[in-house]
């Protein structure tokens, strides 16, 4: 009778452990990273997605971000209009209206003046005497009132030749790329408001679509600021229209394969540009090739059919049956069965949500939290130099591209290509020699390629390329390393507001990169030494960073304040960084003895908690599911070393848009 009153006091102690553990597990957002392992991480479904679909997306984000350069084109000759000499060759009038000035000793007809003198009565004194037209010198001059006239032997249409922007109107095409610039955040913030609250789907389209109509107002344009009105409704969609695809694929392949779909994406983006090259040189006049580089992606609209809404953010959001119907494809496609414990799983949070009488709270943390203790801070200040000093080189240099060399369409194509290759060394270095010394070298080493061209003479056009190709190709991989780095330097708690923050203020630069590579009319190689010791600076401050590579990485704003707290000045001469993880990709952040139990790598089954020790006896094997799931649990307290690339993302798991090319 004893015995039978403990066996029932045991029993009802059990029970309320076993509804609080169901209750916990309601409560707990779930991670669609623990059902991929399952129904697969990057099969069939998610290969055809990724090359059919999320990929060829990318393209026109590299056409019509750079297409532009090609609208601008500036004829090598150009001079003063005169209505009253129309019926002369345009030698003649030249020779007759335009005013010789001498150019580093060489004499050469003005580009921005001519004589202010009465034609209509030097064309009469000359017919009525009988004397041929001859110019004077000493005849006073005066700025080009009527417009110019165009040599269009090689530039045969622009907007510099439509709307006359030489002389002092020759910085117009750089405020055209400042107004592209300037839409790029201001886009990011609203696409992104988009892309969470109506979804991946609906957010790609109307950036599609936003796209699509400002190039057909740029092709519509009729003065110089309808165009850059149009420019600015282009730049709202650069990068989010590259980015939103890029979303879709990182959210529905595993943690494992997020590598490769951020290098594809980056080389995808880079193909885009390697063909607009191919375009610009076939396309010479400025309105066809606006058409040309967007007339064509209205057949992405097609995608509607096929492209699928993220279940991630389906699940954020609570729409149940959409997201299993998504995964229960993915599962068929890819060869698998979704797990009946995951719809089970799934009916219990909905159904808690539903009964949830007060919301939850959670402690907010924005980029003011960043800055409060020294060490964070000035992590923070040195991350956002050097994403500054990445982003603005980076596009400095593809910009400055088609005015190096003695063809621009072939600089063009070459400043593009070179990326590829740098994206593949750079991948395979960093999981070597870790992410601060490559990052940090590159930088200066692009640097140094871009400072030495002004020791070279003004004929070597062949070596000045090559140095700027030398220079944008490590450029380039420097780019790509500082986001995983940045990610892994800032604390789990803020790495979304840490990403964000750097990048937006990083993008800033793309709005001044305009300036600088307008100083190249006056000195070719002087935007190249610029923006040389731009990334010289920014590499040698980013010693000062912490490496990362096999180092225990930070999961609170606290553990952050720790992490290179002990820097020392001989750690910048530390190439390769020395091993301090133990073998296990896992490393225990409690110290509690008691999780040395959890063999996260083992692959044994795990018995089924308080429902097995009540008899001592049996066991239940775990599904699949429930043991990812136990592993996740634990895992909170864990923290693994992988250089995977993430993009910034919501409590809940979903992922935002970050202002990043």
């Amino acid at each position: 009778m004893e015995v039978k009153e403990e066996d029932e006091a045991e029993d009802g102690g059990e029970e309320p452990e076993i509804l609080e553990s169901e209750k916990m597990l309601a409560e707990e957002p779930f991670d669609l990273d623990e059902l991929l392992p399952v129904i697969g991480e990057f099969g069939r479904y998610q290969k055809l997605l990724l090359w059919l679909i999320c990929l060829p997306a990318c393209i026109p984000c590299g056409f019509c971000a750079f297409n532009q350069l090609f609208m601008t084109d500036v004829p090598e000759e150009y001079w003063c209009r005169v209505p009253e000499l129309a019926n002369f060759t345009a030698e003649e009038r030249k020779l007759y209206s335009i005013p010789l000035v001498e150019h580093d000793g060489v004499e050469s007809y003005s580009k921005c003046s001519r004589y202010a003198v009465d034609w209509k009565e030097i064309l009469n004194y000359s017919d009525a005497s009988g004397e041929p037209l001859a110019p004077n010198s000493s005849w006073p001059t005066e700025p080009c009132r009527e417009g110019w006239e165009y040599n269009t032997t090689v530039v045969q249409s622009s907007i510099v030749i439509d709307f006359n922007l030489v002389c002092d109107y020759d910085i117009y095409p750089t405020l055209g790329l400042v107004a592209l610039n300037t839409g790029g955040p201001v886009g990011v913030y609203l696409f992104g408001l988009l892309n969470d609250r109506l979804g991946r789907r609906i957010s790609y389209f109307s950036c599609l679509a936003t796209l699509l109509v400002g190039s057909f107002i740029t092709a519509a344009s009729s003065s110089f600021w309808m165009w850059a009105f149009s420019r600015v409704i282009v730049g709202l969609t650069i990068p989010a229209v590259y980015q939103i695809p890029f979303i879709i694929a990182l959210e529905l392949v595993g943690p494992n394969y997020r590598s490769f779909v951020t290098v594809m994406t980056c080389t995808f983006y880079t193909f885009g540009i390697m063909m607009l090259a191919g375009v610009t040189y076939l396309i010479r006049d400025w309105v066809l090739l606006t058409l040309y580089t967007s007339v064509p992606f209205l057949l992405y609209f097609l995608y509607l059919l096929v492209m699928p809404e993220s279940p991630r953010w389906l699940l954020m959001k609570g729409k149940l049956e959409q997201a299993l119907l998504i995964l229960e494809k993915m599962a068929r496609v890819n060869g698998k069965q979704l797990p009946d414990s995951f719809r089970k799983r799934l009916q219990q949070r909905v159904l808690a949500e539903k009964s949830r009488t007060t919301k939850r709270t959670e402690a907010t943390i924005g980029a003011f939290d960043l800055c409060k203790t020294p060490n964070m801070r000035l992590k923070t200040i040195l991350i956002t130099l050097n994403w500054f000093a990445n982003e603005t080189v980076y596009l400095g240099l593809s910009y400055y591209g088609p005015s190096l060399g003695e063809n621009q369409y072939l600089s063009f194509f070459l400043s593009s290509l070179v990326e590829i290759p740098s994206y593949i060394i750079c991948w395979i270095i960093m999981d070597r020699w870790g992410r601060r010394w490559p990052m940090c070298l590159l930088m200066i080493l692009s640097g140094i390629s871009c400072i030495v061209t002004v020791v070279l003479s003004e004929d070597a056009v062949t070596e000045t390329l090559i140095l700027y190709l030398l220079s944008k190709s490590m450029i380039s991989a420097s780019f790509l390393i500082i986001y995983p780095f940045a990610g892994e330097l800032y604390p789990t708690q803020v790495r979304g507001v840490g990403i964000g923050t750097s990048s937006y203020i990083g993008g800033l630069g793309l709005i001044v990169i305009p300036f600088i590579t307008y100083l190249g009319k006056e000195n070719l190689r002087l935007p190249l030494v610029i923006m040389g010791c731009v990334s010289v600076l920014g590499g040698f401050t980013g010693l000062r960073l912490p490496e990362t590579l096999h180092h225990r990485l930070p999961q609170t704003l606290e553990e952050g304040e720790l992490f290179g707290q002990d820097w020392t000045f001989d750690e910048c001469f530390r190439c390769i960084p020395s091993k301090k993880s133990p073998t296990s990709s896992y490393e225990n952040l409690s110290h509690d003895p008691s999780d040395a139990a959890l063999e996260l790598n083992a692959g044994v089954p795990i018995n089924a908690g308080p429902l097995a020790t009540g008899s001592g006896s049996c066991s239940t094997e775990r599904t699949p599911l429930e043991l990812a799931r136990i592993r996740r649990q634990s895992m909170k307290r864990l923290v693994r070393q992988a250089s995977t690339m993430d993009t910034q993302k919501t409590k809940d798991g979903a992922m935002q848009l970050t202002y990043w090319f």
